[in-house]
């Protein structure tokens, strides 16, 4: 009987490090990467294309319900990546625009539209094991899963991350809005592991995490 998919979720706030050590944990481990991130600002830059009021939840969730979109397993640099298509097209380069990203907490607010990320998040294990980073994972699209991590740092050091990577973000409104968010807020996931690595290199985040996976996984084989 085949074993049900392994979901590694990786939580966390903005600059925290869980696009790097989310990356690292797939390729080391031979699982699929899954940024939901880039699936909110694919929306984002759709509803901007089609000129959509992102401020208006009832437009944006109407738009979230109407557009054609598929899910792809597709390599990238060696890692199999999870992207979402919108008319068979991956923005790849428009969801990293600063309007885009402008955009991406109005619309990743509305209830509608996170109702139909967790869905679509959901069905991404049709594609097997996967490492899958965003800010709701642990939380609420696969709160069932044994492997929770949530990354954060403090905001004097995330911000530095962000102007060493010469964006300018407030990460601190970010912060509030996430985690005041009415639906699937920004929260640490019953059971995560918390790690806060202000002071620690990306080299050694990555080895904490792999750590304390491989630890998780023999203690599962038991």
């Amino acid at each position: 009987m085949k074993k049900h998919p392994i979901v590694i979720a990786i939580d966390g706030t903005s600059a925290s490090g869980k696009s790097t050590n989310a990356k690292l944990a797939a390729r080391a481990l031979g699982y699929v990467y899954v940024d939901t991130g880039a699936m909110y600002r694919t929306l984002a830059w759709y509803c901007l294309v089609k000129h959509v009021d992102v401020n208006d939840e009832k437009a944006v969730a109407n738009a979230c319900r109407r557009w054609k979109t598929k899910l792809e397993c597709a390599e990238v640099n060696g890692l199999r990546c999870v992207r979402l298509l919108t008319d068979d097209y991956f923005p790849e380069k428009e969801i990293r625009m600063p309007q885009t990203a402008a955009a991406v907490a109005q619309v990743a607010a509305v209830p509608k539209v996170r109702e139909w990320m967790k869905k679509t998040q959901r069905d991404c294990i049709q594609f097997g094991d996967l490492v899958m980073e965003g800010r709701d994972i642990g939380t609420n699209v696969f709160p069932e899963t044994d492997y929770k991590f949530y990354l954060d740092a403090t905001l004097a050091e995330r911000t530095a991350r962000r102007t060493a990577d010469g964006v300018n973000e407030n990460l601190a409104a970010r912060d509030q809005r996430d985690s005041q968010r009415a639906v699937a807020p920004l929260m640490i996931a019953l059971g995560a592991k918390v790690i806060n690595n202000s002071s620690m290199t990306s080299e050694q985040t990555s080895a904490l995490l792999m750590e304390e996976i491989r630890k998780m996984m023999a203690a599962e084989k038991r």
